[in-house]
């Protein structure tokens, strides 16, 4: 085979933790290659000792058969090596067209020169598809928009390599689709991709071959056209996998959470972004929101946690008005939240693990006494914690969160909102990202809280985990509920065209 790129025993510790074990890694010319591997697996770290942000502490890499030496992101792509990274790296007050020069610019007598630039950006988005405003603000536009920037800030410089850490991970259903289309069409071109997922239909749908780590160590590589996603997911985690989710029938009871008419105003153009939502949570069941992403969620969300105030309407937990409750208010009431971003809204990044498992309950007397804390007592609650929900650290409970996979990161939201032992349960996106190991164990926890007695309100843009967790489908469009369904009985197809606003039900 004709390989362009090859990774040969690769070798990369960090502290209390080997991330990359003797590992091999083999693209051969206009291939996409799938990564799999379980978050933690070491994936992120093989493709950013590629493309330069590590350094190895053994193994070779070679491009075109010959060794090559990449000390940073600067030499990989002058090797032609380019990376769209699972956060994106872009400047979010500056336009599409700076983002996409921003290092490589042109320039006479020390003033920038955009006509050349913006007509080969031009040139590239219609070569590949890739329809973008050269003027927009990257703050202004979709996740799926800034994912094409990154994609053609790769192409402007040449790239021939293109690693793709989870570029699916914040996409739509309908991004995700144009997504495979792209990357396809680069391929054709002659451009040779790796591409980081666990997701196994992804890597059925684009990719040639697939390799394979497990706990930073090789486990194969296959031909994807010659393997189920069943050999994949044994092969990523060790074991079987159930890709179905297993629950019984719901037993709804009283009445956890309900909303009446709440609306939210965007503070910039004055529409509703929520719109006069009224909606009721029971114990005993989960209700999904299902919706393209961009059509309240988040902001109906804020509304019900108290990160934002709503402008008209009442919410209720257990009854009780908690309209204008604060935050820890709504904690203190039975309130638990796994939120969207947990970067932002769920972890505190540069806190010990440890410290992230008590924000909520820091000032109990448990963990706190004459407003000094108890240390003891909190890192014997986080070990436990880590022990409970299997969360992988490399330091234990003094684990730096930023420092853990975004998989463990997302255990960690999780054991700490179930340990609350809330009535509610708001969990947004919560396998956004994570590998079919995990996702297996977050349904199971949200099914184990909905058969305790529990109300789950669940928020997802993932289909398939709207049809197969949820009892219940409230559909939201433009900030409205559009329809209620029942996953038993509605179509992946018909849910889709709700979620579209092509089709009305009867209001929920």
């Amino acid at each position: 085979m004709d390989y362009i790129i090859e990774m040969l025993g690769i070798t990369k510790e960090f502290p209390g933790i080997i991330a990359n074990d003797n590992v091999t890694l083999q693209l051969a010319r206009g291939e996409i290659h799938a990564l799999l591997g379980e978050n933690g697996a070491g994936k992120s770290t093989l493709m950013s000792v590629l493309f330069g942000m590590y350094q190895p502490e053994e193994g070779v890499i070679k491009k075109n058969g010959q060794e090559v030496h990449i000390k940073d992101p600067n030499d990989a792509n002058h090797l032609g090596i380019g990376m769209v990274h699972q956060h994106f790296k872009l400047v979010h007050n500056f336009t599409v067209l700076e983002n996409i020069i921003l290092g490589v610019e042109t320039t006479a007598n020390g003033f920038l020169k955009m006509d050349k630039a913006r007509k080969r950006v031009v040139e590239l988005s219609n070569q590949y598809g890739l329809r973008v405003d050269p003027d927009a603000l990257i703050s202004d536009i979709t996740v799926g928009m800034q994912q094409r920037v990154e994609i053609l800030k790769m192409l402007y410089r040449d790239n021939e390599i293109l690693i793709f850490d989870e570029p699916t991970a914040v996409l739509t259903p309908q991004e995700i689709e144009e997504l495979m289309k792209i990357m396809k069409g680069l391929a054709a071109e002659g451009k040779s991709i790796l591409f980081i997922t666990h997701k196994l239909n992804e890597i059925k749908a684009v990719a040639n071959r697939c390799t394979v780590l497990r706990k930073g160590k090789y486990i194969g590589t296959v031909d994807v056209a010659d393997t189920s996603m069943e050999q994949m997911s044994e092969m990523m985690v060790g074991r079987k996998v159930s890709l179905q989710v297993e629950k019984g029938e719901t037993q709804p009871g009283e009445v956890i959470l309900e909303t009446e008419g709440l609306t939210v105003r965007s503070k910039a153009t004055g529409k509703n972004v929520v719109d006069h939502v009224s909606l009721s949570v029971r114990a005993g069941e989960i209700v999904c929101i299902a919706g393209i992403d961009g059509n309240g969620q988040s902001e109906l969300v804020y509304a019900l946690t108290g990160l934002i105030r709503p402008d008209e309407g009442t919410i209720r937990l257990n009854g009780k008005d908690i309209t204008h409750a604060s935050i820890r208010e709504r904690n203190i009431s039975g309130m638990g939240h796994i939120p969207e971003d947990r970067h932002r809204h769920g972890l505190v990044l540069d806190y010990s693990l440890a410290y992230n498992l008590v924000l909520q309950t820091y000032f109990t007397p448990r963990f706190q006494k004459s407003g000094m804390l108890k240390f003891d007592a909190i890192n014997d609650y986080a070990n436990g914690l880590i022990q409970k929900f299997d969360i992988r650290s490399g330091q234990g409970a003094n684990t730096v969160a930023r420092s853990m996979s975004g998989g463990n990161q997302q255990k960690a939201i999780v054991a700490r909102e179930v340990d609350r032992n809330p009535d509610l349960l708001i969990a947004v996106q919560p396998t956004r990202g994570l590998d079919v190991g995990a996702i297996e164990y977050i349904h199971k926890q949200l099914i184990a809280e909905r058969d305790s007695g529990k109300g789950i309100l669940l928020v997802s843009l993932e289909l398939d985990e709207v049809m197969n967790v949820s009892d219940r489908i409230l559909v939201i469009y433009e900030g409205e509920i559009v329809a209620e369904l029942d996953p038993k009985q509605v179509s992946v197809q018909e849910l889709g065209l709700y979620m579209a606003g092509s089709k009305r039900g009867n209001q929920a």
